[in-house]
């Protein structure tokens, strides 16, 4: 039998709830995130922080979803929620 190896993607899947869409986001800049709640934990409103990701479109070819690359977009880290 096969060894089957863990190949880790470049991105991480975050939801946005407040536009209700996945968002991929680099490895490098989850480290962000994952600062940005450490900070503020706790704090009744959170402060207003953005960060670069991608969003996620229907492939209609394979009825499937995949990242759009061909735009960057700007999101609150707020919103964000780890799939």
């Amino acid at each position: 039998m096969g060894i089957l190896r863990c190949i880790k993607s470049d991105y991480e899947i975050y939801e946005n709830q407040a536009l209700e869409c996945l968002v991929a986001i680099e490895r490098a800049d989850c480290k962000k995130i994952k600062a940005y709640h450490k900070k503020n934990k706790g704090k009744k409103p959170l402060p207003s922080e953005l960060i670069a990701g991608y969003k996620f479109v229907n492939d209609e070819e394979f009825d499937s979803l995949k990242i759009d690359f061909s735009e960057a977009c700007q999101f609150e880290i707020k919103d964000l929620v780890k799939v």
